[in-house]
């Protein structure tokens, strides 16, 4: 297992030593029986009846016991206190197994979800809702993308937030609203535009609580992923339809969507990328047992054919280059805060999903057969570095956004009198 590259805080290296145990000695040894009793509960779409198996709750309740709990969360009374770069060698730690972020109540898209609500929310935002997450009492989801639109320019929204008197009128429909099969959801956070012709167009969206149990919300069906439903997590097509809500459920006032929204994404894109290097790490490990253990063509072993051991070398090269910037976004972003680390946050989210998607492509080519399906992690890693590619704006708009800042750097990109 990978260790941090950067000095840690004492409490950082505390967390991160503890979680790596947890994780070796009450995760590891039953992660796949607990996915095997999970899949069987899980048969077939109908979300209605999904649920976890459950040891589940019985890991969350020994990593709640231990303090491994809300780790993401930089507030020491309501999570662990870590700094973004104290944490992101943990996100690691735990993305090199498909159940560890569930374990620790870390998992995405409930710890946006949650720093949302501890940076925006009121307080009787936080007591109704916040509280219930933090203690792994119920789920939440993010509703942004729509199908009828290109959601990679989020000023596309045709979902609106109207406001009438003292409450808001939601209509839309959104797909790929990730966590949405969970039986423990209760919350949705609808982000939608708000016409308002006296501001830009970057403060005509805004974001709304909403119950999921709300009259008008209705799930239109579960998406799978390259095949698979991904239960009961899933990710949902939901519609809104003439939804209300009081005016209190708008996150930061009408119109700071978008403002809200940088402030979600930046901490949580670092959590990803470092989640993507975990998984990177784990791919490696078994491509290499399994390049051993395996012999062909005169009795060698599999890393000793076909280019193999050229294969790992670059794998361990372009893991470390993304680990490196992606503690560097880290570190920038507790420093100097989100905005100074733009360039960073970008670039990490289009380098670690596509090192994971090529790492995880060498280690299911060595495994051969046993490579695409359920008996390794291997594909559900393919799967979750090539939706990465897409979540979260696609690898095309953080590259152009990416291109915008160098330009801007020499003085290029602005208008000249």
């Amino acid at each position: 297992m990978s260790q941090p590259l950067l000095n840690l805080s004492e409490r950082g290296q505390d967390f991160y030593k503890r979680t790596k145990a947890f994780i070796e000695n009450e995760i590891e040894p039953i992660e796949a029986e607990l996915w095997h009793e999970t899949h069987q509960l899980n048969p077939d779409g109908d979300w209605t009846t999904w649920q976890w198996s459950p040891k589940l709750e019985a890991l969350k309740a020994k990593a709640k016991a231990q303090g491994l709990w809300n780790m993401f969360l930089p507030d020491d009374k309501l999570g662990a206190g870590l700094s973004v770069t104290d944490y992101a060698p943990i996100a690691e730690l735990t993305g090199r197994s498909l159940i560890a972020p569930h374990v620790f109540n870390c998992n995405a898209p409930d710890s946006g979800n949650m720093e949302l609500l501890w940076r925006y929310g009121t307080q009787a935002q936080q007591d109704q809702w916040l509280t219930p997450l933090l203690a792994g009492e119920t789920r939440s989801v993010f509703c942004m993308t729509e199908p009828a639109v290109a959601s990679s320019d989020a000023t596309n929204m045709q979902a609106t937030a109207i406001v009438e008197g003292d409450e808001i009128l939601l209509n839309g429909r959104k797909w790929w609203s990730s966590g949405l099969g969970d039986p423990a959801v209760n919350l949705l956070i609808f982000m939608a535009h708000t016409p308002d012709d006296s501001k830009d167009r970057h403060h005509q969206h805004s974001m709304v609580l909403v119950p999921a149990n709300a009259e008008g919300v209705k799930i239109e069906r579960m998406l799978k992923v390259f095949g698979d439903y991904d239960a009961p997590h899933g990710h949902g097509e939901v519609s809104f339809n003439n939804v209300r809500v009081p005016l209190a459920n708008f996150i930061g006032g009408a119109g700071m969507g978008f403002e809200i929204a940088q402030g979600r994404l930046g901490p949580g894109r670092i959590h990803h990328c470092m989640r993507c290097i975990g998984a990177a790490e784990k791919s490696l490990e078994l491509a290499i047992h399994r390049g051993m253990n395996r012999t062909a063509f005169g009795g060698k072993p599999l890393v000793q054919l076909g280019g193999n051991m050229e294969r790992i070398a670059d794998a361990r090269v372009k893991i470390d280059q993304a680990r490196l910037l992606t503690l560097h976004a880290a570190q920038k972003m507790d420093e100097l805060g989100t905005k100074a680390a733009l360039t960073e946050i970008s670039a990490i989210k289009v380098v670690a999903p596509t090192v994971l998607q090529e790492v995880v492509d060498f280690s299911i080519q060595i495994h051969g057969g046993m490579g695409v399906c359920q008996d390794t992690p291997l594909p559900m890693f393919f799967a979750q570095a090539r939706s990465l590619r897409l979540a979260d704006g696609p690898d095309e708009v953080h590259k152009t956004q990416l291109a915008k800042l160098e330009l801007k750097k020499l003085g290029y990109g602005r208008k000249r009198k």
